[in-house]
């Protein structure tokens, strides 16, 4: 702690814009009656109706595929023995072993909480800080002790004035014994680099860790929201504490309170970048949150995106009011935000869609190859109530990530075998597509009916061509919006309960479509 705590003041109105998802957490709601469909649910089970299996498999009767959800804000995944652990905001935390059905094991930051002996008392001097007892997006990582290290923080919520410690189990449910603060923020005054006072426009708010290990075993860790941005520290492996010098780190993204936050950052054997994961937008309901990635050949930047544009120079206009979003909404790619398909002929049920997806983390499958994302979502219809999502992510011919349209469900529940290889005459089809844009916005983003004709044309709301390019891979050049790369997979539709042929593409200028085949 610093010897005296000198808290700045902010206008009205920026304290209202922190309080609405500067600390990178969420209200949420409590959980409500279990919907069928899939759409929304509690944190019971949700499950699809029994139908037939699509993709050349007949129409033999496909099992329920059921879910049992967890509402977990900003979700930490660590993978762990065969499980799969999630750490969120207000010291919430679930598991799973298939990444369909959770069961929550904490949840609020009172005395009760199993992750600490009193959580209260323990991170005493980081409520004091934040004047909050709350506590936001932790991260919880194994070091090479084999001991768990949680980096946790707390944010007062209308100001970036954020405590950020780390606490250490032998055990990864806990209980986490503090080791103590190693930053702040938003005081007046001296700023923990040591050498400027505290400015929030260029200097960050200490929440939102992230810490990771780069391909040559290196510990990093990224965090930030609003304020001056996203910024990346170089960690000591043996103290878990920041390595000596660096003040707040090197500045990769946003700044002027940029609506920027939720960071964390992948690495891809296959393509050899670091991807760094991040929401733009507010978290809540009316927020636009939504889910954007660059790219870097280095651990600690610069960040690109397919464009070239370095992420260490997208931030708001410091002239114009809070929050600028038409600043930062042109840059990374926009791998999902608001949106609802429509019922196709052969559906039921509740139409699938997603309102303000965020606070992401990832999970690369070495045995497999495969990648996961994993994250908190809001939904059509349902205010400020939120559950845990995961879908699958592939990589296209550019080497960027897509996202699977749907939750994720392997093809191994499927009643009949079937292949992950998506052939060429397996592609042609009715589809619905949603084109997600590029824009920070509250707007449900609706699908439309297109076909992807056999004989490579492209025909309904859109015009263009479409492209086989063999292992999955699908090219579609649509009339007045350009080319998008992406890649065809087989995914659960619960409205359909069935297995359909899927495409995720994304454009140069860092747009993604989704398409869900609905018919031949």
């Amino acid at each position: 702690m610093k010897d005296s705590m000198r808290h700045s003041l902010f206008p009205a109105l920026l304290a209202l814009a922190f309080s609405l998802g500067a600390c990178g957490g969420g209200s949420g709601g409590s959980p409500a009656a279990a919907v069928t469909g899939g759409s929304t649910g509690s944190s019971g089970s949700t499950s699809g109706s029994s139908g037939s299996t699509s993709g050349g498999s007949g129409s033999t009767t496909q099992q329920s595929i059921t879910f049992t959800n967890a509402s977990v804000h900003d979700p930490a995944v660590i993978p762990l023995n065969g499980a799969f652990y999630i750490f969120g905001s207000h010291l919430a935390a679930a598991k799973s072993t298939d990444l369909m059905n959770w069961s929550t094991f904490a949840n609020g930051v009172n005395d009760s909480n199993p992750l600490f002996a009193d959580v209260t008392t323990a991170l005493a001097p980081s409520f004091a800080w934040s004047t909050v007892v709350d506590l936001w997006r932790p991260s919880v990582i194994q070091l090479a002790d084999g001991k768990f290290y949680m980096y946790y923080d707390s944010c007062q919520g209308s100001r970036p004035l954020s405590a950020l410690g780390f606490a250490v189990a032998d055990s990864i449910e806990g209980p986490y014994v503090d080791k103590g603060i190693i930053l702040e923020s938003g005081m007046s005054g001296l700023s923990d680099d040591g050498v400027t006072n505290y400015n929030q426009q260029v200097q960050p708010n200490t929440i939102d860790p992230s810490l990771f290990h780069d391909n040559s075993g290196k510990l990093w860790m990224i965090y930030g929201s609003y304020s001056g941005g996203i910024f990346i520290l170089a960690m000591d492996e043996t103290s878990g504490k920041p390595v000596a010098g660096q003040g707040y780190g090197k500045h990769l993204m946003g700044g002027n309170n940029s609506r920027i936050e939720g960071s964390s950052v992948m690495y891809s054997p296959q393509t050899q970048y670091y991807y760094m994961f991040a929401a733009f937008g507010g978290l809540d309901a009316a927020g636009g949150y939504n889910i954007r990635v660059s790219r870097s050949v280095n651990p600690d930047g610069p960040y690109l995106d397919a464009a070239g544009n370095d992420m260490s120079n997208v931030k708001s206009n410091a002239s114009l009011p809070l929050f600028d979003d038409a600043s930062i909404a042109p840059y990374a790619e926009k791998l999902m935000g608001n949106y609802q398909y429509s019922l196709a002929g052969n559906e039921s049920g509740t139409p699938i869609g997603y309102v303000s997806p965020g606070g992401s983390s990832t999970y690369y499958q070495a045995s497999t190859g495969q990648y996961f994302l994993i994250f908190h979502t809001r939904f059509p219809g349902t205010g400020e109530y939120f559950e845990n999502r995961v879908h699958e992510m592939f990589i296209n011919a550019d080497g960027w990530p897509v996202v699977a349209p749907f939750r994720y469900v392997p093809l191994s529940l499927g009643t009949t075998s079937l292949s992950s290889s998506v052939a060429s005459t397996d592609v042609p089809g009715s589809y619905k597509i949603i084109n997600h844009g590029k824009d920070i916005t509250a707007t449900i983003k609706t699908s439309q009916n297109i076909t992807l004709n056999a004989d490579g044309s492209v025909s309904g709301a859109q015009s263009g061509n479409w492209t086989y390019r063999g292992s999955n891979n699908v090219t579609l050049t649509l009339s007045g919006m350009g080319s998008f790369d992406g890649v065809l997979s087989r995914q659960w539709n619960p409205n359909a309960s069935a297995f359909e042929v899927t495409f995720s593409v994304l454009s140069s200028g860092g747009v993604s479509i989704w398409g869900v085949r609905t018919g031949s």
